[in-house]
């Protein structure tokens, strides 16, 4: 045994150092003494499950295989009260730490989310020889070395992001030939990279997708027209973006999304020397910097998706709560939907985003007390401007508390709207018109039950908040998927008054 504690010791202490913690940091994020964690890294202290649990959670690292699954007990029922900070976008997190592969000097992102996406991307970069690690407990800093080891590619984590398909417009300028392993991320239907494959073509990259892998061949050339974008997606833009950002010359890049964590990214590269005209906008023109080598520090903007998330269990649940460093601009049309579904709610004056140029804002949602209407016309996703495709989920529960019958149209991807069809295990009066097209029926009499995540990230969130609204005791299985987006999501509305227990099975 004492073996044992010595080896899970030693992994403790090298995790706690790749993340930059001191002793005395990790023991208090722990809720525990610097002595006690001295003993823990030493082997002297015996460890319970639970602990083991609780150490994984604040490393963002597996310790050891102990948990098959984690799970969350829900008693709903409960209205929220209070106010939430937001953390900021996964989605630009995601992008930024592909784009520092652009840079041969030191990035250093600030106030990262720590969830399993972003651990996912991490893992990649490391694996092929990228300098990453946590400092000051939610900044990352990233170092790139003059030559990475692709072959040496964390397949596995690779295969559980869709992100990594963006890491090809970075590594074309200095890599003739590599693999990338197949996109994975979420179950919600089959994305095509066509638009990517298309898009690189006109940089002199050549995509093949064999074996498990996209082979990519570069003939490197500055695009000699426009580059239109066959889909205009948040991931293509960005790949783009980057394949363009170390060009000397001009590129064009039309039909673009203007989406907030585009945004993101083109300050970012602005800070690294790129021009960019048209930030915003469906055009974006660039001059590219050859060569890029700058200590760079940013700061990402806030996360309008988990804005949405926080408005939508509010609503659900028919609360109260205020919203903090919300960015407003991503977030007014779906304000708009609800207000004219009858929701009242207050906005704040604007202010700035530590990016400097994201308006922020303060929103305080009132409750309904069961006036919602359902809204006149169906409610669909679409790129930036428009209802965001991913909180399009996120009317799904509001919907069904509204009096009324709703039409959400999610065209965008295959499988999630079937995924919809789990609200009716929680009370939903759902019908399935194909599978893109959903009816909500409401209001809902909502009851307590006990299911497995659905594998697609807005959908999982979307039951989790139903049954917030749910009287009685639900069980929310494996919720893997949850964490992929969120960081400690049950414990930031527990601190609204939502009576979540996370559970870890042995």
């Amino acid at each position: 045994m004492r073996e044992t504690n010595q080896k899970v010791g030693r992994l403790i202490h090298r995790i706690r150092q790749e993340r930059g913690l001191t002793q005395a940091t990790f023991a208090h994020q722990l809720g525990t003494s610097q002595s006690a964690v001295n003993r823990i890294e030493h082997g002297k202290q015996n460890l319970s499950l639970e602990t083991l649990g609780r150490i994984s959670d604040v490393l963002n690292k597996q310790i050891i295989s102990i948990n098959s699954a984690v799970n969350l007990r829900i008693d709903g029922g409960h209205r929220l009260h209070g106010e939430i900070t937001l953390k900021t976008s996964k989605n630009a997190a995601v992008a930024l730490l592909c784009a520092s592969l652009l840079n041969k000097g030191t990035t250093r992102l600030k106030r990262v989310a720590k969830i399993e996406e972003v651990n996912r991307i991490i893992e990649v970069l490391t694996s092929i020889g990228a300098h990453v690690r946590w400092v000051d407990e939610s900044d990352l800093e990233i170092k790139v070395p003059a030559r990475l080891n692709l072959d040496k590619i964390n397949q596995e984590a690779a295969r559980k992001t869709r992100a990594v398909i963006m890491m090809v417009g970075p590594l074309m300028h200095d890599y003739g030939e590599f693999k990338i392993p197949y996109a994975g991320g979420c179950e919600i239907g089959r994305r095509s990279v066509l638009p990517h494959i298309y898009g690189l073509e006109e940089f002199g990259t050549n995509i093949v997708a064999k074996n498990g892998h996209y082979n990519v061949n570069v003939r490197r050339r500055l695009p000699k027209r426009p580059v239109v974008l066959y889909e205009s997606g948040d991931t293509v833009t960005e790949n783009m973006i980057m394949a363009a950002a170390r060009f000397d010359g001009e590129t064009v890049i039309k039909m673009a999304s203007a989406n907030y964590a585009i945004q993101d990214l083109c300050f970012f590269l602005q800070k690294l020397g790129v021009k960019i005209d048209g930030i915003g906008s469906t055009t974006l023109t660039i001059h590219g910097v050859r060569d890029i080598k700058k200590s760079v520090t940013y700061s990402p903007s806030e996360d309008p998706v988990e804005a949405m998330t926080f408005i939508s269990a509010a609503v659900t649940t028919d609360s109260s709560i205020i919203i903090r460093r919300a960015p407003i601009e991503f977030l007014e049309l779906e304000l708009l939907k609800l207000e004219k579904m009858g929701l009242q709610y207050r906005q704040s004056d604007t202010y700035k985003a530590n990016n400097g140029h994201t308006n922020l804002a303060d929103i305080t949602i009132y409750r309904h007390n069961g006036k919602l209407k359902a809204p006149e016309e169906k409610l669909y996703g679409r790129p930036y401007p428009g209802l965001n495709i991913d909180n399009l989920p996120y009317f799904v529960p509001i919907v069904a508390v509204a009096k009324g019958r709703t039409l959400i149209h999610d065209w965008v991807y295959e499988d999630r709207a079937l995924m919809y069809t789990e609200m009716k295990k929680i009370g939903v009066t759902l019908e399935l018109a194909d599978p893109h097209r959903v009816f909500i029926e409401g209001p809902t009499a909502w009851r307590a039950t006990d299911v497995v995540t659905p594998s697609g990230l807005r959908p999982a969130v979307m039951l989790l908040i139903g049954m917030l609204a749910a009287p009685g005791v639900s069980m929310l299985r494996n919720v893997y998927t949850i964490n992929r987006g969120y960081e400690d999501l049950a414990d930031r509305l527990n601190s609204l008054g939502a009576h979540i227990e996370v559970i870890r099975e042995a």
